[in-house]
């Protein structure tokens, strides 16, 4: 079995890479460079960012601290759906008004035409597979609720949620021992993340942007009208810079990120390919893209090879022991609820991060105080389509193409500050076990 590596090297040991075979190095930055404008963090916001910018006809690097899908865009459970925020459609309607939430939703259905448009013009075959997403409700009375929510969904923003009962759910091939019903949610699909983001990046590199890869920003520091982007062995100089790194942000780099992003751990194992009579022992034979309804969820999804990825939260520290015994929990949560597949090995298991903020959603605009700087960060485990959509629009920001005013209230406020930042862990624990009674 493969496992992640030290968070500085180079393997992670998932099956995306094992996937897409050799994944081409960029060279790292030496010596001193001038561009338009720098992006840190070269994952699917940083790239898409490049390519709008490239495009429109600027000089563009981005500076990657390992190398491209290095992060959570090579790392993730290939979902490409709505998300970007923690609050439920009721809270967001009562903070930001029912115009504000529909505002969001059509630009998370954006997103994730962004995303289909790209995969077309360029003709990449992604694994692509599930027409919308299912949620998988892990107790009755989650199951009983579902009905209402579909009403909601259909008469406050039009989304035609189907309700399938336990018997629904086998007909569908979506059986298990903890699945008492199910939303059906028609948006989105699944892909190959690595394919998509090396495929991303070949389009910025055709492009013209320069991507140096091993090249972490140690600096940053305004000299006159630019910004100075020191590095390991250089630096560069540009009048904007855009800020991607979301989880894998470093928080002195610059200084304002301190204490404004809590990144949390996502566990992933895929298993070997599966037996048709294994697949059948089981009931699941569906390719849609699936979560349950706890608040540390488990998301999951059989993949064309017919190997079943599964996903949890959950993990705090990232020490060896911890790292080992989020793995078996991972493992225990995969036998109990898929128990025909309690014997199957997992081929690959890593980890990830997963990046969350105080307010509970994405940031996309100004960095405050800071002139002629961007972000968008902290998409709360659903950043594929997201960030992707967001990538453009930060660039188009620092191209003064739109106003913040143009883009969603929801991911409009700058990122505040967690009270008290060093005991940002010590907070995720004590939510972790008040969430773990809440999903009993």
């Amino acid at each position: 079995m493969a496992h992640i590596g030290e968070q500085d090297g180079i393997t992670i040991g998932s099956y995306w890479e094992a996937s897409v075979g050799e994944i081409k190095e960029d060279r790292q930055l030496v010596g001193e460079a001038r561009f338009d404008v720098a992006i840190v963090g070269a994952g699917y916001t940083g790239l898409s960012a490049a390519l709008r910018l490239a495009e429109a006809g600027l000089s563009v690097c981005v500076l990657e601290a390992n190398r491209v899908g290095w992060g959570a865009s090579g790392r993730n459970g290939g979902f490409c759906c709505t998300g970007g925020t923690k609050r439920s459609d009721a809270q967001l309607i009562s903070k930001f008004g029912l115009e504000e939430a529909k505002r969001f939703l059509a630009y998370q259905l954006e997103a994730i035409d962004t995303v289909d448009d790209r995969l077309a013009r360029w003709n990449l075959d992604a694994d692509r597979h599930s027409k919308g997403e299912i949620i998988l409700a892990h107790r009755p009375r989650d199951y009983a609720g579902f009905a209402a929510e579909a009403a909601f969904q259909e008469e406050t923003f039009g989304v035609e949620a189907a309700v399938l009962g336990p018997d629904a759910l086998k007909e569908r091939g979506l059986g298990g021992p903890e699945f008492h019903g199910g939303l059906h949610l028609p948006y989105g699909f699944a892909l190959n993340p690595m394919k998509y983001v090396q495929a991303l990046a070949a389009q910025v590199r055709r492009r013209g942007g320069r991507i140096f890869a091993h090249t972490p920003v140690t600096q940053f520091e305004q000299e006159g009208p630019n910004w100075r982007l020191a590095t390991r062995y250089g630096s560069v100089q540009a009048e904007k810079v855009i800020l991607a790194g979301n989880g894998y942000s470093r928080e002195n780099a610059p200084n304002w990120l301190n204490g404004r992003l809590l990144p949390v751990m996502s566990s992933v194992l895929v298993t070997r390919p599966l037996s048709n009579v294994e697949l059948n022992d089981q009931g699941w034979t569906s390719d849609l893209m699936a979560a349950d309804t706890r608040i540390l969820l488990h998301y999951f999804r059989l993949l064309p090879d017919r190997r079943m990825l599964f996903g949890t939260r959950g993990g705090i520290f990232e020490t060896p022991d911890s790292l080992k015994a989020m793995r078996a929990r991972g493992r225990a949560d995969f036998d109990r609820m898929f128990p025909a597949w309690a014997h199957v090995e997992a081929d690959h298991q890593w980890h990830g991060h997963v990046c969350l903020a105080r307010d509970l959603s994405a940031y996309v605009g100004a960095v405050p105080e800071m002139d002629g700087v961007f972000a968008s960060l902290a998409y709360h485990g659903s950043g594929i389509a997201m960030s992707s959509l967001s990538g453009e629009k930060v660039a188009d920001l620092a191209l003064g193409r739109i106003t913040q005013a143009d883009l969603p209230a929801v991911i409009s406020r700058p990122l505040r500050r967690f009270p008290f930042p060093a005991l940002r862990q010590l907070y995720l624990q004590g939510a972790y076990w008040a969430y773990g009674l809440k999903d009993r």
